[in-house]
């Protein structure tokens, strides 16, 4: 199998690699692009076959049992504040960037090592698995691009928040609580692992149907339990210092979270912000009053208190305030309520219009509303 070294995947905007399987006409882009395995997903899952399967780039085999583990690193952190990263995943490569990050900043390093350690281990990847033509290097990709789009399907943040189950730095949780909650939402139960009592890792499971370029992932039950304890189990927020690093793999440097403006502009995915009664319009954003923390806060605005009621915002005078929280993402700090940083209109506004903000995913527009100091 060909070793690619993660600094290929940053390179391939710019460079073209000269390959005698590669066609002189293929743009270096097209190595990002899905390959396709054309075998089928209707047959046997890994590790269930009763019979000697012959054809190994259509049948992961030794080691059918897969799992994609994610991490909770608070101190330093990774990635962003409400959601787990990627051990084992916009673009692939800026995806990565962001949620499949190294502790100490060494993203590229890290990468390698995840290819060599895990990539290179697949039946189904295999060059000679791959469709004729195939670039150098693409079975590399096709890992990363697998990882990532599995890691897309398991938001362990959100499903936990659904539940009532957000960063503490007080409470705790007993194991049966946080496995239920994630068995409700995904159908299956994960492994979760400790450092003391606090949650620093989740393992979820799988089989597969088919090859690992395009086949279909099966959600299993963990088939072990993991080291956390029955109770008294912590889910701090990350709250240390988060790791960035240059394209080239420099030394990580720390810059402290967001801190919360007592007065702000709260401005709605890229188009407009928030007025008065909490609509969401293009015209000039109002000045919102916010008291408290990151972790727990206030607001209200020249109408009265900001409350969610029913997932629907609103601010008045006959408004019970509800209490939010900010998360950082990145250089933004993001509003928070229920500890999810989505919310959700019908449309997107345009001229006067004004649109109904809720909470949650369930309406045609998803965005995410960033707090910007006025």
């Amino acid at each position: 199998m060909v070793f690619v070294t993660p600094a290929l995947l940053a390179s391939l905007a710019s460079v073209a690699f000269a390959s005698p399987f590669q066609s002189p006409s293929l743009a270096p882009m097209d190595l990002f692009k899905r390959v396709s395995s054309g075998c089928s997903t209707s047959g046997q899952a890994s590790c269930h076959n009763t019979s000697h399967v012959s054809d190994l780039c259509c049948f992961e085999s030794p080691g059918g049992l897969l799992l994609q583990t994610q991490f909770w690193d608070t101190n330093p952190t990774t990635g962003p504040s409400n959601s787990w990263t990627i051990h084992g995943a916009s673009d692939t490569l800026s995806f990565m960037q962001q949620f499949w990050v190294d502790i100490n900043g060494q993203n590229e390093q890290f990468w390698e090592h995840e290819w060599s350690t895990h990539g290179t281990c697949y039946s189904t990847l295999e060059t000679s698995c791959l469709p004729s033509g195939s670039p150098k290097g693409a079975e590399a990709v096709a890992f990363f691009n697998t990882v990532v789009k599995l890691f897309k399907t398991l938001p362990t943040y959100d499903w936990l928040a659904k539940a009532g189950i957000t960063p503490s730095t007080s409470q705790t949780f007993t194991l049966a609580t946080l496995t239920s909650a994630l068995k409700s939402a995904s159908g299956v139960t994960p492994s979760l692992d400790c450092d003391g009592k606090n949650i620093n890792q989740i393992s979820w499971y799988f089989n597969l149907k088919g090859s690992l370029l395009d086949g279909q992932f099966v959600p299993i039950d963990a088939p072990e339990k993991g080291s956390c304890a029955t109770t008294g189990l912590k889910y701090p927020p990350k709250s240390g210092a988060p790791s960035t690093t240059t394209s080239g793999g420099s030394s990580p440097t720390g810059s402290p979270p967001g801190s919360l403006p007592a007065k702000a502009h709260l401005t709605a995915g890229s188009t407009g912000g928030l007025l008065t009664a909490g609509t969401w319009s293009t015209q000039t954003p109002a000045t919102f009053s916010l008291s408290g923390s990151t972790s727990s806060f206030t607001m209200s605005t020249s109408k009265g208190n900001c409350g969610v009621s029913g997932g629907k915002l609103t601010c008045g005078s006959g408004v019970s305030a509800s209490t939010f929280s900010a998360q950082t993402s990145g250089s933004k700090l993001l509003l928070a309520s229920g500890g999810s940083t989505a919310f959700t209109s019908d449309a997107t506004p345009s001229g006067t219009t004004q649109e109904t903000i809720f909470t949650g995913s369930s309406h045609s527009v998803d965005y995410t509303i960033s707090i910007v100091s006025a």
